[in-house]
């Protein structure tokens, strides 16, 4: 595997964007671009070239959430494009348009109060009953479901949507690009007080999940959690009031999937591949992921934490912050590759954090550099974890790669290039 400078890289990228010039109109139409041969494990078989497809019939410009669904509704299993201008809202109504007659939060935090209820019993009554009512008819608005055979790219540099979920479940052959997604923010977080030793408040919608499906393209995006941050939230029963799930989760069979060029942003449980322990009947064998070239910072965890999958991520830069757990898990199962990544430490924030170690799973990590000094990143967990060491060799080598680029090149990069406005 031949290893790129940045200049290389760059001048890859100018490269692309001459042959678009020269070639017909249809094929420099940034929606009919396909992922290009090797290009991770979307790649694999036939590859993933969404909507390219389309007739004109089947392509759709849209500047509502309504006019979205509706365009995803539409059309039958043809191919489709639909092309996102500005920012679509999910949620213009406020959550006041979601909640079920007799819902009260006042009263909600009045009855299950610790100090009421006690902390050894899940919440139940009439309030409960008409809080779950109140996110079942949130879930039916914002939760967008995505056809096979699709492409979906946001147009221009402003190109959006907030409050809403993309669903990828089930299918194949998806493409999403080119938009800035802000993560749903859950109007009726459930207060479990049986989580933990003090309790907790649980919300739903992830910004995107790939759920069983395959062959899926995720490429400039950006996943952040925009006006909302988690310092912005109350505190009820002395826990953050959380309104956020994940950034994009991977889960329950999904397989052959590429994530490249991407921001993440100022999130916390950002990104999960398999959702749990218990999953081997559709997890045992899939989810295999590639992360390349995409951007996380100011992420707590999560970047990603992966189950079962064959999961190659190299050259991510990752930006720390002052709110930080990890940033690779290794869980159950796991057979991450991570090569020539760069990871930018704040003082104080010790190397051998950057992985976590859930369940006994081996991993390949090298090349890679932590504040543009060769880390091992194995050896330094092991150093600061004596008692809970993890083992090194994954037992498989990434072939589905166009090119490694040099991790001391990684974050000039990564800057450049990813996220949302800089298709190429």
């Amino acid at each position: 595997m031949r290893t790129r400078s940045v200049a290389a890289s760059l001048a890859g990228c100018t490269a692309v964007l001459l042959a678009l010039m020269t070639a017909p109109a249809h094929a420099a139409d940034p929606a009919r671009q396909t992922l290009p041969a090797g290009d991770g494990w979307a790649s694999e078989g036939a590859g993933t070239t969404g909507g390219a497809a389309a007739d004109a019939a089947h392509t759709h410009t849209v500047r509502t959430w309504a006019e979205f669904t509706a365009a995803l509704a539409a059309g039958g299993s043809a191919p489709r494009i639909i092309r996102v201008v500005g920012t679509l809202n999910a949620t213009e109504g406020g959550c006041e348009a979601f909640e079920a007659d007799g819902y009260d939060f006042a009263r909600y935090l009045a009855d299950y109060d610790p100090a009421v209820w006690g902390r050894d019993t899940p919440v139940s009554g009439p309030q409960e009953d008409l809080r779950a009512a109140s996110a079942a008819a949130q879930g039916r608005a914002v939760k967008a479901y995505v056809p096979a055979g699709t492409t979906i790219i946001g147009v221009g540099r402003n190109a959006g949507i907030t409050g809403g979920s993309l669903q990828i479940r089930d299918v194949d052959n998806v493409i999403v690009r080119n938009l800035t997604l802000e993560s749903p923010l859950d109007c009726f977080p459930q207060w479990d007080p049986t989580d933990g030793a003090t309790g907790a408040w649980n919300s739903a919608y992830d910004a995107m999940v790939v759920h069983g499906a395959t062959h899926v393209w995720i490429d400039h995006n950006t996943f952040t959690d925009g006006r909302y941050p988690d310092s912005s939230l109350p505190r009820h029963f002395g826990e953050v009031y959380q309104r956020h799930d994940g950034e994009l989760d991977i889960v329950r069979g999904a397989n052959h999937v590429t994530a490249s060029w991407n921001v993440f942003a100022d999130h916390d449980k950002t990104l999960m591949i398999g959702n749990s322990d218990s999953a081997a009947a559709t997890d045992a064998g899939r989810l295999k992921v590639t992360l390349h070239h995409n951007l996380f910072t100011g992420v707590v965890e999560r970047a990603p934490r992966v189950r079962f999958g064959q999961v190659d991520a190299y050259n991510n830069h990752y930006v720390v912050g002052s709110a930080y757990a990890y940033s690779l898990g290794v869980g159950f199962e796991s057979r991450l590759y991570a090569e020539k990544n760069a990871f930018t430490l704040p003082a104080g924030v010790d190397a051998g954090r950057i992985l976590k170690k859930w369940k006994d799973a081996p991993l390949t990590a090298v090349g890679n550099r932590v504040n543009g000094r060769a880390v091992d990143l194995v050896a330094a967990h092991n150093a600061l974890n004596p008692s809970d060491t993890l083992r090194t060799g994954a037992g498989w080598t990434p072939a589905l790669r166009t090119g490694v680029d040099d991790a001391r090149a990684v974050p000039e990069l990564v800057r450049a290039r990813a996220g949302a406005g800089k298709v190429c």
